[in-house]
């Protein structure tokens, strides 16, 4: 059975939300998902997963939340992304979605490669939204 390792950062509940949305396609497809908050989340024990998924919501001029996420995504780069499939997803307020576009281009230097565009939904995620993850997370379960 393949495995799924996602790893989330949410301060008001909508990344959150996304990540379990995408747990459920995983789930729907067959496959198994790890979810985890990222100040709990291990590297190696991610790194040992089929395929990560990452979430977090755009905090501030378009950046990672700092103090959890971002030492994460800095311990998953030193690793390098472990040649693994990812999928990038948040939530944002405010912005047209740079901190997106700079997360994928990061990742994609340090090993990742992704299955699909960063997906990002404005505040909390509507039905449209739950449902992008929903198919988020079956491309991952079926790649």
């Amino acid at each position: 059975m393949k495995k799924i390792a996602i790893v989330y950062w949410s301060g008001t509940g909508n990344t959150r939300a996304m990540a379990e949305a995408l747990a459920g396609g995983v789930k729907a497809s067959g496959a198994e998902a790890v979810l985890s908050e990222a100040g709990q989340a291990k590297v190696d024990e991610v790194l040992a997963a089929d395929a990560i998924a990452l979430g977090c919501p755009a905090m501030g001029a378009e950046i990672l939340e700092e103090s959890e996420m971002e030492p994460f995504i800095v311990n998953l780069c030193a690793k390098g992304a472990g040649g693994k499939t990812l999928a990038l997803f948040g939530s944002y307020d405010w912005g047209d979605g740079q901190w997106m576009r700079d997360w994928e281009e990061r990742m994609k230097a340090c090993g990742g490669a992704l299955a699909a565009p960063g997906l990002t939904v404005h505040l909390e995620p509507d039905a449209a939204g739950i449902e992008a993850c929903a198919e988020m997370g079956k491309k991952l379960a079926a790649g």
